[in-house]
């Protein structure tokens, strides 16, 4: 599999977490409620990574840019999902199940498909 892609993936991957935290840690902890600021600045650091995994993403298929938006908006559903459930408890229902298994569907073709 082609480098760019791999390394572009990982890098949304880990861009995806970080936003989660970023956007959420409000909700899982008292003192960042009262301390949004903080998770502010760490939005310079994501951008940069976001522009960089873009950049990866688009290279490794080819220049299209659909496929890279598609395959990192799959990524942040998982990364919602995995995340939210493991820091608020909020079950996974039918519905949930069905929208992740749709965005790695959505991944994997975006992927695969030549």
């Amino acid at each position: 599999m082609n480098p760019s892609l791999i390394n572009g993936t990982l890098i949304m991957l880990m861009v995806n977490i970080m936003v989660w935290y970023q956007v959420n840690l409000q909700f899982v902890n008292p003192w960042w409620k009262n301390h949004t600021g903080w998770l502010a600045l760490v939005g310079f650091p994501i951008s940069y990574l976001i522009i960089k995994g873009t950049n990866l993403l688009v290279r490794g298929l080819d220049g299209v840019l659909w496929p890279s938006r598609l395959i990192t908006f799959g990524i942040g559903i998982v990364v919602f999902a995995v995340l939210t459930y493991m820091h608020t408890g909020e079950g996974i229902n039918m519905k949930t199940i069905v929208s992740v298994t749709l965005a790695i569907i959505l991944v994997l073709i975006q992927v695969m498909w030549k």
